[in-house]
């Protein structure tokens, strides 16, 4: 495997595994302050009290947790994607005319690029499958 490819994957995983923990909040169903307000005080600064707190549901369907999860992954890739991008197009410009320079910023730029459209893709056959699945039910 290229060296730049592994750096690329391996920044991916660090950056996936921090933020993994800033996740769990949101996939364990953490409510939010308005509702635990709602289900357990009667705190109010007007007259409305708890008749103001909305007693609808408030789960997170799997639709939900694997939508959070699917865009904040492509948004980190798709964040890498473009720095690489930049990066590629700087050591382009500043290669100096280097045959061995010009063809890594190259490939750095087409893998950037890989990057994006996999994300791309990515985002509609996770959004086509859940939505099949949904019509399953």
């Amino acid at each position: 495997m290229n060296k730049s490819i592994k750096k690329f994957l391996i920044t991916v995983s660090a950056v996936g595994a921090l933020l993994f923990p800033a996740l769990t909040p949101s996939l364990v169903g953490a409510a939010s302050i308005a509702t635990n307000l709602c289900n357990g005080t009667q705190l109010s600064a007007n007259a409305a009290g708890p008749a103001a707190c909305d007693n609808g549901t408030t789960d997170q369907t799997l639709q939900d947790i694997v939508d959070l999860v699917v865009n904040l992954l492509s948004l980190v890739v798709g964040l890498l994607s473009v720095v690489f991008l930049i990066l590629g197009a700087f050591r382009y410009i500043t290669s100096g005319g280097d045959s061995g320079k010009v063809t890594s910023a190259k490939n750095t730029i087409l893998y950037a690029l890989i990057g994006l459209v996999i994300v791309a893709v990515a985002q509609v056959i996770v959004r086509v499958v859940i939505g099949k699945a949904n019509t399953i039910n």
